[in-house]
């Protein structure tokens, strides 16, 4: 393939060595002109994979990332009405996982938020629905793209923060989990934010987007003594089912807003619409909708102000129906399917490690019904087989009386209307990467790299 007839993504060097392709992340909610095609697989989907356990991987596959500023005198108080997260910590210097919810409760977008300023935020990923709520409202403070006027990588693993200080120069073990600070690499201003997808000790890296290439081959070079790796959107998607962190377009979907579809089909959005719903939930869409609580997030959500969807969250949290645990699948049951293909009347493929490997010829949300003695008891996303700990596993939001660790339970593999599969899987730990967690590390443990001379 060759840059003269498919562009290239701007954010990530061009790698002749990489010939397969696809829409970089951010192609859902962005235009193609701000975006382009990003590696699908460097080395291998499997070793990269291994790289949040073992190194640490690097990845500029989420640009174009949707961005959006908000400053003025009534900032905060928007992001009150309109998150379920409490604001009653957050100082300048530190981020949150911002939450926003409909009337219903049900979440509407999530991102990460990042306080600049007494009065001025930046968030990524919650975009569009931030500016829609926004402009909704009457706020004395205004909103501002920036998606494809800054980048973002992110480097996770064991290695990320020693690779991270010998990219800038400084001691970095002073930014704590969620929180970030201003820096340098090569000489172009950046800020590095300690958060990541993968579980593991993980940072960011933002910038402008002129400063992109240079800034990630500094970031490559920096982490050769360290064994890092490149990885390409194949691996990256595995990362938010094996920490257990649910991701939009992977284990569920946007829930209804009025209005909200209506200010979209004047946004000059590509790609969302391509995207399938397979599985033996169906495709109807309201079957894919979320609220914090089955998510996992329970914790996040703060009565300590008024905001969207707090009534039927105050009752959700009261008495929750579902909860967020991992499922484990049974090998032997897994071995029927791959089996059958070989035979008469098989059942539904399973092709490859997820069911997001574009096997279809677009994107795919696949959501398969989870039984127990034939009753319907929870909806089981994101399949995957983990290299790691050689399973074939899912997160599935289960009805709460189901949600004890060591419960045997049933997943239907299979569209509706077609052969079925009863698949027998093991509930168990939420989040399966439970060791050397981001947020609990101590980072005192890592040789300091100190100042360069």
């Amino acid at each position: 393939m060759s840059e003269k007839f498919v562009k290239h993504t701007p954010y990530v060097p061009y790698d002749p060595d990489a010939v397969v392709y696809v829409q970089s992340e951010g192609h859902l909610i962005t235009p193609p002109s701000k975006g382009g095609v990003h590696p699908f697989e460097y080395t291998g989907w499997q070793e990269e994979t291994m790289s949040w356990h073992e190194t640490c991987y690097i990845h500029g596959g989420l640009n174009p990332t949707t961005t959006y500023r908000i400053k003025g005198p009534d900032a905060l108080k928007f992001l009150k009405d309109t998150c379920v997260n409490s604001f009653e910590n957050f100082p300048v210097g530190k981020g949150k996982h911002a939450i926003m919810c409909n009337e219903e409760g049900l979440d509407v977008q999530d991102g990460l938020l990042l306080r600049l300023g007494e009065d001025e935020f930046i968030t990524y990923w919650m975009w569009p629905y931030i500016e829609f709520a926004l402009k909704k409202g009457d706020y004395n403070c205004a909103g501002g793209n920036l998606t494809g006027t800054v980048f973002l990588y992110q480097l996770g693993g064991p290695h990320s923060l020693e690779i991270v200080e010998a990219a800038t120069g400084e001691d970095c073990h002073d930014i704590k989990f969620v929180h970030f600070r201003d820096s340098s690499i090569d000489g172009r201003k950046v800020s590095i934010c300690r958060i990541g997808m993968a579980g593991s000790l993980a940072y960011e890296v933002h910038g402008r987007i002129e400063d992109a290439i240079s800034v990630y081959n500094a970031l490559l070079k920096a982490g050769e003594p360290f064994g890092i790796r490149k990885i390409g959107r194949h691996a990256y998607r595995n990362t938010h089912t094996e920490n257990g962190f649910p991701q939009l377009t992977i284990h569920f979907w946007f829930s209804e807003v009025d209005g909200f579809g209506e200010f979209l089909s004047k946004q000059d959005i590509f790609g969302a619409g391509n995207i399938k719903f397979t599985g033996s939930v169906g495709p109807d869409i309201k079957m894919h909708y979320r609220n914090p609580v089955e998510l996992g997030w329970a914790a996040m959500i703060k009565f300590d102000h008024d905001f969207v969807g707090q009534k039927a969250l105050e009752k959700e949290v009261a008495n929750h129906r579902r909860q967020m645990v991992t499922l484990v699948w049974n090998v032997d049951d897994i071995m029927d399917v791959y089996r059958s293909q070989y035979g008469p009347n098989p059942y539904a493929p399973m092709n490859g490690p997820e069911e997001y490997s574009y096997c279809i010829g677009s994107s795919e949300l696949h959501a398969d019904k989870v039984l127990k003695d034939g009753k319907f008891i929870g909806i089981s996303s994101g399949r995957m087989f983990s290299p790691y700990y050689r399973e074939m596993i899912s997160l599935c939001s289960i009805d709460a009386p189901y949600s004890k660790l060591g419960t045997e339970v049933t997943v239907l593999w299979g569209d509706p209307g077609t052969r079925q599969k009863e698949i027998k899987a093991i509930v168990s730990r939420f989040p399966y990467m439970n060791e050397n967690r981001n947020e609990n590390v101590d980072v005192n443990t890592i040789p300091r790299l100190g100042a360069k001379k």
